[in-house]
């Protein structure tokens, strides 16, 4: 490592026993002598990434950067069989779009299929690998218990004969299923992972990077540490389940001849609940048309929460607090909405909305007078300036704001009732209501008291009532507002059939709905508060600027209580 790239480890904070291990290697001067630390993200393109994901990344790209090292991305495509240019080029955008950059290290685990191979080769010629011409129905019948050891005839098969076999699979002259090519270990072994594991099996579909070329493709467990060991990763950072392969991925970087020698670590997976993150699972959701697609915003894909509203630091947040251990455990998706929260309660502009409208026409306002009240678009950002806001005799309020006769402790407009102030604008108070014929409220009438004019609770006047938001009638701009809640009824819809739990009030759609005319141009992606109601999102496929539509990223109120 040049003396420019060096940095003191004692200076790197630990935030988790990753960094403790780097630290161990960088100070013995092991793997990592005169290299940097050197990690990669390897997902492999058969979907779309996920939140799960999004804390592999989080590890990966956070522990180089740490460390002054460097992350690579490398698509894992060694089975063409669900692989797809489409995910590839999602898979990035996804990536850069939470803030992290791979520069000019993206690779394809394809990219390295003659260095397999040849590894392969080298694996037969010194008595360690074989083919077998066991089925896997075969294969699952001799492997053997706990106090068995597996099985194969063609253990012992001359490695000369073995070598030319591999050869005519490769070259393609034998059909799908009809050999493998195994390592030659342990058949004993405790860990069945060991027990002559399948390097290379026959597949006669075409690639998409390389096409025809290949006929047979490696196991993702032997390509994994070739791929790795031909990038020079120092540090293989792995999801717990791999724990068992730790074994086999020695073994390859022991006996094949390959240009560095990674380590691997695994990690607790993230789960969270009410949510699935199986690529099958999801898959079948897309497939079979309970969703919009895979970016459908209740969907755990970053595509889905990214449409959804959830912004690159929320995600970040919650990734980072939610620690990285060897215990797995599920998160609350409470957090992850709470995280999301903290954000946009900084970022987001104020704006006013109302869901469910219904007319309030103030009886005593000039019907030909029209004014405008200035209001801070997010108090907790002077900067961003304020706007104007257009008032009117005739308003929509929120249905629910008016009760024909009030229950105990309603403070809102009801005949009679107390007086409620008109957020940045006037105090009124309900004189009556007009009816359809079915006997649904129409039309709420008010006066208003002209000289509260800002309607700000720090003129000191004292009203019982609460206040509403509103917007003028008069300028108000129709949109559509879907509001999204978990896909799932259960806490864990793993258990069973995850389909059984899918709840039916996870998406709700609200039409002809009023939001104030400064929303008339807004920006597919943008966020919002709307206030009283939750934070929104202007939809980046469906809204139209003639046609706006909002997704609700999540409520006002944080359910989520640290500690609990």
């Amino acid at each position: 490592m040049s003396d420019e790239n060096r940095i003191d480890i004692s200076k790197v904070p630990s935030t988790n026993f990753i960094d403790e291990f780097v630290k161990e290697d960088m100070a013995s001067g092991g793997r990592t002598e005169g290299m940097r630390v050197h990690t990669r993200f390897p997902p492999e393109p058969n979907g779309y990434l996920h939140i799960g994901h999004a804390k592999a990344i989080y590890v990966d790209f956070g522990t180089a950067e740490r460390f002054g090292g460097i992350c690579n991305l490398r698509m894992d495509d060694t089975n063409p069989t669900k692989e797809d240019v489409e995910y590839v080029n999602a898979i990035k955008e996804d990536i850069h779009w939470l803030g992290y950059d791979w520069e000019d290290r993206f690779y394809h685990g394809s990219d390295f299929f003659e260095e397999m191979y040849r590894g392969a080769e080298e694996l037969i010629e010194k008595g360690l690998a074989y083919v077998c011409e066991l089925t896997q129905e075969q294969m699952r019948e001799m492997r053997g218990d706990l106090t068995t050891p597996a099985q194969s005839p063609y253990r012992d098969r001359p490695k000369e004969e073995s070598l030319d076999l591999f050869r005519r699979m490769r070259a393609g002259e034998f059909e799908d299923g009809r050999m493998t090519l195994r390592a030659k270990i342990d058949l004993a072994s405790g860990n069945f992972n060991m027990r002559d594991p399948v390097i290379y099996r026959i597949n006669h579909k075409p690639h998409h990077r390389t096409g025809d070329k290949w006929c047979i493709y490696p196991m993702y467990d032997y390509a994994h540490p070739v791929e790795d060991a031909m990038e020079h990763i120092t540090h293989s950072l792995c999801s717990l389940e791999f724990e068992d392969h730790r074994p086999f991925y020695n073994w390859v970087i022991e006996n094949v001849t390959l240009p560095s020698k990674p380590r691997q670590i695994e990690f607790a997976r993230l789960g969270i609940d009410h949510t699935v993150m199986s690529k099958r699972k999801l898959r079948t959701l897309v497939e079979e048309n309970y969703v919009d697609g895979w970016d459908d915003p209740r969907m755990p894909t970053i595509c889905g929460l990214r449409r959804r509203g959830y912004t690159p630091r929320a995600i970040r947040s919650f990734s980072e607090r939610n620690g990285v251990s060897k215990a797995a455990s599920t998160v609350e998706y409470a957090f992850l909405e709470h995280c999301l929260r903290e954000d946009l309660n900084e970022t987001a502009r104020r704006v006013m909305a109302v869901l469910h409208p219904v007319k309030l026409v103030i009886s005593n306002y000039p019907g030909d007078k029209f004014e405008t009240f200035t209001v801070e678009n997010n108090p907790n950002r002077p900067e961003d300036g304020v706007r104007q806001v257009s008032f009117s005799r005739e308003l929509w309020v929120e249905a629910e704001d008016f009760l024909p006769e009030p229950v105990p402790k309603f403070k809102r407009l009801f005949p009679g009732g107390p007086e409620c102030r008109l957020k940045g604008a006037y105090i009124i108070k309900c004189v009556g209501y007009k009816t359809d014929e079915a006997g649904n409220v129409t039309e709420i009438t008010a006066e208003y008291d002209p000289n509260s004019r800002g309607g700000d609770p720090a003129d000191g006047r004292k009203v019982k009532g609460a206040t509403l938001h509103w917007v003028d009638a008069r300028t108000a701009v129709n949109a559509q507002i879907r509001l999204y809640d978990n896909l799932f009824t259960a806490e864990n819809p793993d258990e069973g059939n995850f389909l059984d739990y899918l709840s039916p009030d996870s998406l709700r759609v609200l039409t002809d709905c009023k939001v104030e005319t400064s929303l008339a141009g807004a920006k597919p992606g943008e966020s919002y508060q709307f206030m009283r109601q939750g934070y929104f999102c202007v939809d980046s496929k469906d809204s139209k600027p003639n046609s706006l539509v909002f997704n609700r990223s999540v409520k006002l109120k944080d359910s989520f209580k640290p500690g609990k």
